[in-house]
């Protein structure tokens, strides 16, 4: 599946690039469609039956983002520096 035709990121290196991002803050999100989300990893479900493997984030206004792994065009770190993306390098 690549929406609109761009490279998306493959599940299991989304969940690899998420889990030691787990529960920190200044994360960002890129999607496929360009949406950009910035917050703390919260949750990741990968092994529900019959579901989207998806990434859940929450902005600094409170708000929970519900990100599902196919539509991830790259995952940026900003905790540390000279942290690489996953994704986008071509």
């Amino acid at each position: 599946m690549n929406p609109g035709g761009k490279d998306n990121v493959e599940v299991t290196k989304a969940l690899a690039a998420l889990q030691p991002l787990y529960g920190k803050d200044n994360v960002e999100i890129v999607t496929v469609d360009g949406q950009r989300v910035r917050g703390i990893v919260r949750s990741m479900k990968t092994t529900q039956a019959l579901t989207t493997p998806s990434v859940k984030m929450e902005c600094p206004n409170g708000e929970i983002v519900k990100i599902p792994f196919p539509t991830i065009a790259e995952i940026k770190d900003y905790n540390s520096v000279g942290s690489k993306a996953a994704g986008g390098e071509r």
